[in-house]
């Protein structure tokens, strides 16, 4: 990868140090090509990134493929049943190799000369080059990878961060939810007119939430903050993680976040890029659905529908939303200064029988529904920046601590070295 130039680089650290505590971010953030750059170089190419589900890849040769930015990536399981990812460009005259989001292949053949790669990316043949040619030299460049209760990371960094952490508190929240024992049910794949800095200020709060996502608000104790949670409301929350605890003790589970709000997450004074918390629905909820019921078959290990919601998040690509019968997956990709690819991935329980055990149309409205009004606040916020009159608007205290702890969190990364 190219790093910044020095000038650029030094631009960047001007606009950095003009931002003002709890205050969105200036223009140059969402829009400006060298920022978008420095994002890239600071952020994507160093950060884990959430690549899709381990239940995509079941068989040897099970491959997707995605891009950040002009990087083509492919993740398969090779023939030991480990997950690999490399660099989906042929060693001979950068051909993208697998053109496919999803599949399956034997060797990776490339479509323009046949170069031929194993699994493990090594080059297995090259035909009509010279005899000479050293073949070890020229296998696929790889990727980092770590696969973690049915989750698949990647990071393109040589060296990257550490992951022990996040799975040490991740992994055992997941586990019950028995990903890796799931399957695909359903994919949709959106275009956000908005920076990804945007969609994630929109995810980290719920400011918006009582006016444009009534699917959300009935089922959620989390749009309540300091401010607005009335007594009445308090005892109510009160009352379903009390009865949960009590409930959940006894397999294992147990509710993590107890207060009004949504949880705390960034961290960036501990620099901490992932989160996983669980958290009661409201009375007479067991599922994120339109009505509330358990639409699916129970996922993993649950031994019964009352488990509240699990969250899982990491930055800067990857959020989920768990309940008991189904698991909600959306990952983020850079998509250019003003454009952001996101893909949503409902999950079931593997021996789930559509028709039979769950219907699409149930499973899908709840999160879709809410997504798809997000991304047109996104979309709609990345117009209003753009505006010669646009400012940085200062962050409320009650409603929007995680948009300024994301704020810290991005800008940290953008001054490392």
């Amino acid at each position: 990868m190219t790093p910044l130039a020095a000038d650029d680089r030094h631009r960047i650290e001007a606009l950095v140090a003009n931002c003002r505590d709890n205050h969105s971010l200036p223009r140059a953030f969402y829009a400006d090509p060298q920022v978008y750059a420095a994002d890239l170089e600071q952020v994507w190419r160093r950060s884990w990134l959430f690549a899709g589900h381990s239940c995509q890849l079941i068989q040897p040769g099970d491959y997707i493929t995605l891009s950040v930015d002009a990087d083509s990536l492919v993740v398969l399981r090779d023939d030991n049943g480990e997950v690999r990812a490399f660099h989906n460009v042929c060693r001979h005259r950068g051909t993208i190799l697998c053109t496919e989001p999803a599949g399956r292949v034997g060797r990776i053949v490339c479509p323009y000369h046949q170069w031929t790669y194993g699994r493990d990316g090594a080059l297995m043949s090259c035909r009509g080059m010279q005899p000479e040619i050293d073949k070890s030299q020229l296998g696929l460049f790889p990727v980092h990878t770590r696969e973690m209760a049915g989750l698949i990371y990647i990071c393109l960094a040589d060296e990257p961060p550490d992951f022990e952490r996040a799975r040490t508190l991740m992994e055992p929240m997941a586990k019950p939810q028995g990903m890796e024992r799931a399957k695909i049910a359903a994919v949709r794949d959106y275009e956000i007119n908005a920076n990804w800095k945007l969609v994630w200020d929109n995810n980290r709060e719920c400011y918006h939430c009582n006016v444009n996502h009534p699917q959300y608000i009935q089922a959620n104790f989390d749009h309540y903050n300091a401010d607005d949670a009335t007594e009445r409301v308090r005892e109510k929350m009160a009352a379903a993680t009390a009865r949960s605890e009590a409930k959940w003790a006894a397999c294992g589970l147990a509710v993590t976040h107890r207060q009004t709000g949504m949880a705390s997450f960034p961290d960036p004074d501990q620099d901490c890029w992932y989160s996983a918390n669980r958290t009661a629905l409201v009375d007479g909820w067991v599922s994120e659905s339109l009505d509330g019921r358990q639409i699916a078959p129970l996922m993993g290990d649950y031994p019964d529908a009352d488990v509240g919601t699990l969250r899982l998040r990491t930055v800067p690509n990857f959020w989920n939303h768990s309940s008991c019968d189904h698991a909600v997956s959306t990952r983020l990709l850079p998509g250019g200064p003003q454009r952001t690819l996101a893909q949503v991935t409902w999950l079931v329980h593997a021996d789930a029988v559509e028709g039979r055990d769950y219907k699409v149309e149930d499973l899908l409205p709840f999160w879709q529904l809410t997504s798809e009004q997000d991304w047109e606040l996104c979309a709609a916020a990345q117009r209003g920046v753009l505006s010669s009159r646009y400012e940085p608007g200062p962050l409320s205290t009650y409603k929007e601590y995680n948009v300024e702890a994301f704020r810290k969190w991005y800008l940290m990364q953008l001054g490392k070295q």
